[in-house]
């Protein structure tokens, strides 16, 4: 037994020393854990530049004619004659329609016979009177008859000329409203007449606006029936009271367009420029982050993206102008930067 024992204790102690070394070893062999490199974002990216830029206020409003005339006949009778149709541009006094007018022509003759009568009597009578040979009562009795039958006979070429229907404005004709054979009363509607050139475009603007506006000033018009296209105009007029109700004062802006392609009761969209800076620092809008009345963009330098607050002037429809906190050439962020904080490390693709 004893040798049994002597014989055991070695070899037990063998097997636990190598059974440490082993273990040593496999400790050794294994690394200690490293931190993981935080993984740089993909972003987009432009430069800041510099720039004009310019202030304006924009509205919508419908285009409406400065004049347009409805016409209505001054006599009566059937109209016997058209001479215009529709999409027809007329000038001033150019003949429209013409009505029956046998009636008004028999009147006029009547007028004219009756005249040539008086005359006679009104020279005979003005002969004796430059010779004392009538009283003063006698001749103006011939007198008062001679120029009631010349107004009669006036009034009967007014009324021959009103059976001709004549456009009182120059313009289009955008609506026809009698046909040929059509009895037509006096003070009927005939004819409507748009003057396409200039057409007006009225906004209501808010008051605080007032002093910004002035007359002259250009404006740019874009329509939803032509996208694409932009027209210029000026304001024309500036009412100098506000409305009391809605808080806004009305200003007319005047359209002229050669190409004759607006019309009345189209609905765009007007922009009026009222000021603007010069080479002035500016950025993309969608760069600027704007958080609880402040602004800020993120500056990448050296692949690290910092948030820098900015202050911002003047903004149109694709940038802003920025007064403060960045310089000509910085390198700004324009997409992905909603997800990033300051100092975060970023790749910029564009």
């Amino acid at each position: 037994m004893k040798a049994y024992l002597r014989f055991l204790v070695p070899v037990l102690l063998v097997a636990f020393t190598f059974s440490q070394t082993g273990c040593s070893s496999d400790a050794q062999s294994k690394d200690p854990e490293e931190p993981e490199e935080e993984p740089a974002l993909p972003v987009e990216a432009t430069a800041v530049t510099t720039g004009d830029i310019a202030a304006f206020f924009t509205g919508t409003a419908s285009l409406e004619a400065e004049e347009e005339a409805l016409v209505v006949a001054k006599a009566s009778g059937v109209a016997t004659e058209i001479f215009v149709e529709e999409g027809q541009y007329v000038k001033l006094g150019d003949p429209l329609a013409k009505l029956d007018d046998d009636r008004a022509t028999l009147e006029l003759e009547r007028a004219e016979v009756l005249l040539a009568k008086q005359q006679l009597a009104y020279d005979r009578i003005n002969g004796l009177h430059d010779k004392q040979l009538i009283s003063s009562e006698e001749y103006e009795r011939v007198k008062s008859e001679y120029e009631t039958q010349k107004a009669v006979r006036d009034l009967a070429q007014l009324e021959l000329a009103h059976t001709v229907v004549r456009a009182p404005i120059s313009g289009i004709v955008s609506e026809r409203l009698i046909k040929k054979g059509n009895m037509v009363t006096t003070n009927a509607p005939t004819f409507h007449i748009t003057d396409f050139d200039p057409l007006l475009a009225i906004l209501h603007v808010p008051e605080r606006e007032l002093n910004l506006l002035r007359q002259g000033q250009k404006a740019q018009l874009r329509l939803d029936a032509m996208p694409g296209q932009m027209f210029t105009g000026t304001i024309k007029r500036i009412s100098p009271v506000v409305d009391p109700g809605t808080g806004t004062f009305k200003v007319t802006v005047e359209v002229r367009d050669r190409s004759r392609k607006l019309k009345p009761g189209m609905f765009g969209r007007v922009q009026i420029v009222y000021d603007t800076h010069d080479d002035v620092l500016v950025v993309p809008k969608e760069a600027v982050l704007a958080e609880d009345d402040q602004s800020a963009v993120f500056v990448v330098r050296d692949s690290m993206a910092f948030r820098q607050s900015v202050e911002t002037g003047y903004t149109d429809e694709r940038h802003i102008e920025i007064t403060t906190g960045v310089a000509e050439g910085d390198l700004i962020i324009t997409t992905g930067q909603s997800s990033l904080r300051d100092s975060t490390k970023v790749e910029v693709i564009r």
